[in-house]
């Protein structure tokens, strides 16, 4: 080897090593050259379409070879000013690969993970010909060029490591000030304003009681903050905490009240179901505390002392989120299939094997499974329970209780088990079969539903349900209720984001109550306002309220506001 070659080498290694900067800025300027990019050019993947195809790594094997021949770069020509560095990474140092197409894409902004990719392979390459000292691999010339484009990208080098210096103690701030490593917060809350009135002398509910006023109208309010918590990724450790608007009565909160249709027909499914789900009278309760995990990839399972077995089964695209969807109860669940509600705890699996179009829910919950003996207040039922067993909901005497005692714990008197078959090949239509029962203070109690729905195209859909049921020894007999809804959706409608929906149903058919002819019927707009704030007026029309025919028909309006974050 020759003195000259031996001098030159000696050179370029002490630029090379003299410092980890300054051998990083030596290669990174060559890369400027062939990706330019000014220090006022923001970083960012987000300046990238998801289409355009990705840089190729020189060690992959799929997609082009590598780039032997600049020429080999459809989009490179003889005039651009960068050529001549180009022709030598590639040409000279062989660590430049163009993307799939054949191009190189210099025009464009420059990732930090092109970059990245880049200047290790340039690095790689650089010190594989310091390591062979070949003659004439590495030229004075060349590390003249070097230093001259070193002092010429001085400044713009010097503010690109500034940013990622702030940007560093940024990150290191938000890791340090952030709320938990393993907790989310999210919260939600809902405003809405509702009034309505009825035609006719009077209002008579399915337990006989009259109201002969028209309501005023009302601000219902729900607020929640969740704290979501995952120690692994696939679980998660729900504690919502939960507060709205309404009152107590007998002595336990009920709900549902405080909005025209909850006041004129409380029992048979007309309620707001976000000012009931769960009874609150503006305290702040914890409504929902439980554990999910998966044993397997297509297993998951969940246990908890608070939880609801409407938020994992009875699904639908449509109807089935009250501060998304429809508001009121006949029309976000099977009303008659869920007679054991809010507060409830208990355990739910949802298998779907093999990632398949089958997928089997099963759930038992339990009403006061915290209590381990009696308890004389009834809790998580649904509200037509207080209709079919009202001797459970009279108000204590003179130091009386109620005429009934409720049994609490895990395997009490009130428990209930649900199963849920779905099918649904494609995104497009879901049929699902559901079976439910248990006990209701002591009551035997089952029930049948179906659920199905169908997407016409990307923006129209109609969905239904329907339910029956035999409830046992009711203040009525042996009774057996039917239910059924149906209605259409739209999507996107007037604004991209925006739901709307019509639906009717009659939420409770007994023959023993009334003469079975309550049908409701709702409309509603969801508008995105933004991102964090949806505006929904509703419209909600009850004949024939509480099965009574002799009522007059209930016209309510609602204008429901939700802000989440």
């Amino acid at each position: 080897m020759s003195k000259k070659v031996v001098f030159v080498i000696k050179i370029y290694q002490k630029i090379l090593t003299d410092s980890i900067v300054q051998g990083v800025t030596l290669l990174s300027l060559l890369l400027l050259v062939a990706y330019p990019a000014r220090a006022q050019t923001t970083l960012s993947t987000t300046d990238i379409p998801e289409s355009f195809p990705q840089p190729k790594i020189e060690e992959s094997t799929s997609g082009m070879s590598q780039v032997t021949n600049v020429n080999q770069l459809t989009d490179i020509q003889v005039t651009d000013w960068a050529f001549v560095a180009l022709q030598s990474l590639v040409e000279r140092y062989g660590c430049i690969a163009g993307y799939p197409n054949s191009t190189f894409g210099g025009n464009r902004v420059m990732t930090r993970y092109e970059f990245a990719a880049g200047l290790n392979t340039c690095l790689n390459r650089v010190n594989e010909l310091i390591a062979t000292a070949t003659t004439d691999l590495v030229k004075k010339q060349d590390l003249a060029t070097l230093q001259k484009l070193q002092e010429q990208f001085a400044a713009e080098l010097a503010t690109l490591r500034g940013r990622v210096d702030t940007l560093e103690a940024h990150t290191s701030e938000l890791e340090a000030n952030q709320f938990s490593t393993t907790t989310k917060l999210q919260g939600q809350v809902i405003i809405s304003a509702t009034a309505g009135a009825y035609d006719g002398n009077r209002i008579t509910d399915a337990t006989g009681q009259q109201r002969i006023t028209n309501p005023n109208p009302t601000i219902v309010y729900r607020a929640g903050i969740d704290l979501n918590t995952s120690f692994k990724g696939t679980d998660l450790l729900k504690l919502r905490l939960e507060t709205g608007s309404g009152f107590s009565e007998n002595g336990r909160p009920v709900g549902g009240r405080d909005n025209t249709s909850g006041f004129l027909e409380p029992y048979f499914g007309s309620t707001l179901d976000y000012s009931i789900n769960p009874p609150t009278n503006q305290n702040i309760d914890i409504s929902r505390v439980y554990y999910s995990f998966k044993p397997t990839k297509d297993l998951m399972v969940v246990i908890g002392p608070a939880l609801q077995t409407s938020d994992f089964l009875d699904f639908n695209s449509y109807a089935k989120l009250s501060f998304r969807d429809f508001s009121t109860q006949a029309f976000v669940n099977n009303y008659i299939l869920f007679p054991v509600t809010l507060p409830s705890g208990g355990a739910v699996i949802d298998w779907k094997p093999g990632g398949g179009a089958l997928s089997v829910r099963a759930a038992y919950t339990a009403a006061d499974v915290a209590n381990p003996g009696n308890q004389t207040q009834p809790t998580g039922v649904a509200p037509f329970i207080e209709v079919l067993y009202p001797g459970n909901f009279r108000p204590p005497g003179a130091g009386g209780a109620p005429s009934n005692i409720v049994s609490g714990g895990l395997f009490s008197g009130t428990y209930q088990g649900t199963v849920e078959l779905e099918y649904a090949p494609s995104r497009s239509f879901a049929l699902r079969l559901e079976y439910g029962g248990g006990e209701v203070f002591n009551q035997r109690f089952d029930v049948i539903g179906a659920n199905v729905e169908f997407t016409l195209s990307q923006k129209f859909g109609i969905f239904g349900r329907y339910g029956y049921a035999s409830y046992n020894d009711t203040a009525f007999g042996d009774i057996k209720p039917n239910y059924w809804m149906g209605g259409i959706g739209m999507r996107d409608l007037f604004t991209r984001g925006a739901l709307a929906g019509i639906a009717v149903g009659q939420p409770f058919i007994a023959n023993e109550i009334g003469n079975s002819t309550q049908t409701n019927f709702e409309a509603f707009y969801n508008y995105p306002f933004s991102r964090n704030i949806q505006i929904t007026p509703t419209i909600q029309v009850i004949n024939n309220a509480g099965n009574q025919e002799s009522n007059g028909t209930i016209v309510t309006g609602t204008l429901r506001t939700v802000f989440s974050f």
